[in-house]
């Protein structure tokens, strides 16, 4: 490997005071072997001293660059400027780094730290990290969807350059887990800083939490309390919400509550932190206040709990509070969801207060809600989206992350989801190999459906600018309250959205790439068909609705009636639009962004659109060219077959017109009555429900192979048992023709049918000489027992209770008067003859004197007969 920097850091001076610098040889020693894992809690300073380790080991030796991935673009920053300034350089000179749009380094460069998703992008470029000596890969324990990937990817790495040094680093961590996927690598745990840390609790009596998000309420209180708690510390305070749009309220209540008070002789600096930022206003959060300055309150989303230190903070208000990406797979839709945070995290929070002295934590929530949060979050790959995860496996050559050594494998529906939405948007082929698109689209800076629009998008208009400027906007965090992505370009030029310079910046440098691609695949069309490109629409885009359906087809959205607000996706799924939204007027729109929602706010969908375009429903046809299928629909109306040939795009129907029906379409009808109006429309006879009742007997009793017979079974399995009568039905079939004797017969299991008549007899066989019908129980009645109704005077003599399948059940006797009125209820006659008789035979003998009621019922002769002519078969 070549040499590409030889810098040496003075560790002295870098190390000074950190409690991690005492554990350099042990550090030096793992990582010697070619890859280890360090723990070190908050504090310790691993970010700081380790990258600066590693590079000096690297120009003992064979040199090279270290990579230092972080998981948050502001702590990529952060961490380069500090280790920088402790080395008395600059950003761009030993120390550089790199985030999306912007990278600052140069020759010099020795240790450059980025992002995961960039380091992800330079491995799929360049997957023997050419000129690379060592990955150091911070903070793996927030296990992001990135981060998992980029470990894997890395550890695969490995095998193509033994050279190649890993680390993995984290405050807290399963280091056996990561070990051993690193090939039983040597961990090296770094003891925790031991300042003094209390905490105290600050709940809030109403919700913190309603179907909108945070409440008002909560976010007031805490306003209130960390105002409070600094005037009481006399500090800097560090507050932990879950969001941006949290920060920024919260900053602007406490500044409200700082101007009340403004005659107050104890001026306080408040102050944002959340990704939103730009790098400057990022940037003068997370660095120390010069002497002199004011105390300051930094209000921040979870970005500075574990990857990110503000320093010169004592004082931590916790909201108890995160986001965290959330999966509802029936709407196929993943989005950040507020919820409470894990007590790992809580305790990493508090943690912050003490990093460099005595610190004080104040959690806005009781004690009880503390014990009732989940120890530690979930990782990202269980419940996130892995559209862009699947791409990049496909590229790297493990589609699905098969044979990968991820922490966490991937839930295998979500990632078959996404290998299939890949195969339809023409990015992988059938099996699952990506196409040259598919490889051009994963090494873009953007998600995959923003880089296919921006390919695809290039490729079909001349306004490259306008592609560009939709791609931005899509691809970052950027609302509009009434969700209209055109007012949203609009207010992003003129500069009133918030943001807006940040999306400029980013338009120009994704119009460049656009400019890139479409030269690359006008010289790809010239050599060879690539599917994406060859296939792409011919139509000049000039509509941000259709630029936004490129990015995602499967959204494409159709109103469900005139003046709804309510909009049918192509997927399947429903949402509606915000009231007083300016795209109620539009029949079809193309969808971006969606949140689950209750209540009036979703229109009873359970769903809220948050940013969508209008489209034109040929350009919708167009773009969603791949979704349509033609499908005939056959229904039974009024007792008569009618059909509908329709054509969807997806879910939606968008021309349905009346035809003949055919042969086939009269079973597809029947089978689809049945099932949508039950079994109930059936003719079911005595014989068909007694063989539904003795099918279900020997199902609760054996179970497997006697199958279920109770509704939602004989429902689903309808072809299996019905089938064969539905299939050679003739539009003038009745239902009640069909035999259900016969038809459920079909599912009685051989070779177990052979003793079924023995097991659940149709009758029973009495002393009287009578053969009387058992009467079975039907899956769901109340009462399971088999019931034989028979006359008392019939069962004279009978001892022992017969019992059915193999004298598992008893049979229940319901014991008739001659008039056939129901005398008594019995599954025990012994018990019977020898007690209750004599009652009913004191009441009614005198009743029915022409009937035998011998007083010792046990040797009396069964009979149906009277006595009259009992005594003439006698004699």
């Amino acid at each position: 490997m070549n040499s590409v920097a030889t810098h040496r850091f003075d560790l002295a001076r870098i190390g000074a005071g950190l409690v991690v610098a005492e554990a350099g040889s042990a550090i030096t020693s793992a990582a010697a072997t070619g890859a280890a894992v360090i723990t070190a809690p908050p504090g310790t300073g691993k970010t700081t001293f380790i990258p600066p380790l590693i590079a000096n080991m690297l120009a003992d030796h064979n040199g090279g660059t270290v990579l230092l991935s972080q998981p948050r673009r502001v702590a990529v920053r952060a961490v380069a400027h500090r280790i920088a300034t402790l080395d008395g350089g600059s950003v761009g000179g030993s120390v550089g780094f790199t985030v999306r749009g912007e990278r600052r380094v140069s020759d010099a460069t020795t240790i450059e730290v980025l992002t995961p998703g960039v380091l992800l992008r330079k491995l799929i470029a360049d997957p023997e990290l050419t000129g690379v000596g060592a990955v150091i890969l911070d903070e793996v324990h927030e296990r992001s969807l990135d981060g998992d990937l980029l470990f894997a990817l890395v550890a695969e790495a490995r095998a193509l350059r033994d050279d190649l040094m890993v680390v993995a680093m984290s405050a807290t961590l399963d280091a056996g887990q990561f070990a051993e996927l690193l090939g039983s690598a040597p961990t090296v745990e770094i003891p925790s800083v031991l300042h003094p840390l209390t905490h105290s609790y600050a709940p809030f009596a109403s919700g913190r939490l309603d179907d909108r998000g945070v409440t008002r309420g909560y976010l007031e209180h805490i306003a209130q309390v960390a105002v409070s708690e600094q005037r009481t510390h006399g500090c800097d305070a560090l507050v932990f919400v879950p969001g941006a749009r949290e920060v920024d309220e919260v900053v602007r209540l406490i500044d409200a509550r700082l101007s009340s008070h403004a005659s107050d002789s104890h001026p306080v600096r408040v102050l944002p932190l959340h990704g939103r930022l730009s790098a400057a206003d990022q940037d003068l959060a997370v660095r120390g206040r010069a002497a002199g300055d004011p105390p300051r309150i930094v209000v921040s989303t979870s970005l500075a709990e574990s990857s990110l230190t503000v320093p010169g903070v004592h004082l931590v208000v916790d909201s108890g509070l995160s986001r965290e990406v959330r999966r509802d797979r029936a709407r196929s839709m993943s989005g950040l969801v507020t919820v409470s945070a894990s007590r790992a995290s809580a305790e990493q929070r508090a943690g912050r207060a003490a990093r460099l002295g005595p610190g004080h934590a104040v959690r806005v929530y009781s004690e009880a809600e503390f014990a009732r949060m989940p120890a530690a979050a979930a990782p990202e790959i269980a419940s996130a989206d892995l559209l862009d995860a699947a791409l990049l496996l496909a590229v790297w050559g493990t589609p699905g992350g098969r044979g990968l050594a991820l922490p966490t494998t991937p839930p295998s529906a979500t990632m078959a989801e996404a290998e299939q939405l890949l195969n339809a948007l023409e990015l992988v082929d059938a099996d699952g190999r990506p196409t040259p698109t598919g490889t051009r689209v994963a090494q873009l800076p953007v998600g995959v459906r923003e880089a296919r629009a921006l390919l695809v998008g290039a490729s079909t208009t001349d306004d490259l600018h306008l592609t560009a400027e939709v791609v931005a906007a899509i691809s970052d965090d950027h609302r509009e309250s009434s969700a209209d992505l055109a007012k949203l370009l609009t207010d992003l030029r003129s500069g009133r959205a918030p943001g807006a310079q940040r999306w400029k910046r980013e338009t120009q440098r994704l119009a460049q790439i656009a400019r890139q691609e479409r030269d690359i695949s006008t010289d790809t069309r010239r050599h060879h068909r690539d599917p994406a490109t060859s296939n792409a629409p011919a139509t000049v885009r000039t509509d941000p609705g259709e630029i936004l359906a490129l990015s995602r087809p499967e959204w494409l959205a159709r109103r469900t009636g005139v003046n709804y607000r309510t909009y049918l996706f192509a997927s399947g799924t429903r949402a509606a639009l915000p009231e007083g939204s300016p795209l109620l007027s539009s029949e079809w729109i193309a969808v971006r962004d969606v949140q689950r929602a209750e209540g009036k706010v979703a229109d009873g969908t359970g769903a809220v659109i948050r940013l969508a375009a209008a489209i034109s429903s040929a350009a919708a046809l167009e773009i969603g060219a791949g979704l349509i299928a033609a499908n005939r629909s056959a229904r039974i109306v009024d007792g008569r077959v009618q059909v509908r040939e329709e054509r969807q795009l997806g879910a939606i129907t968008f021309a349905s017109q009346p035809v003949a029906p055919r042969a086939e379409d009269t079973a597809l009808a029947l089978t689809h009555h049945v099932q949508e109006e039950g079994l109930q429309v059936l003719h079911w006879t005595d014989e068909a429900l007694q063989l539904r009742g003795r099918l279900a007997l020997m199902h609760r009793v054996f179970g497997a192979p006697w199958p279920a017979v109770d509704d939602d079974a004989l429902l689903t399995q309808l072809d299996l048992w019905l089938g064969a009568d539905l299939a050679g039905a003739q539009p003038s079939t009745k239902l009640d023709k069909i035999s259900l004797q016969a038809a459920l017969r079909r599912l009685l299991p051989w070779p177990e049918a052979a003793r079924f008549d023995e097991l659940a007899p149709e009758r029973l066989a009495v002393p009287s000489g009578s053969h009387v019908r058992i009467n079975y129980a039907l899956p769901d009645a109340s009462n399971q027992s088999p019931v034989v109704a028979v006359k008392l005077q019939e069962l004279f003599g009978y001892a022992e209770t017969p019992r059915l399948v193999d004298g598992r059940v008893p049979i229940l006797f319901h014991l008739l008067s001659p008039a056939r009125r129901p005398l008594a209820v019995t599954d025990d006659l012994g018990s019977f003859w020898n007690g209750p008789y004599q009652d009913v035979r004191k009441e009614m003998r005198g009743k029915y004197p022409r009937h035998p009621w011998p007083e010792d019922p046990w040797t009396a002769v069964a009979t149906a007969k009277t006595k009259r002519a009992q005594a003439r078969v006698d004699g």
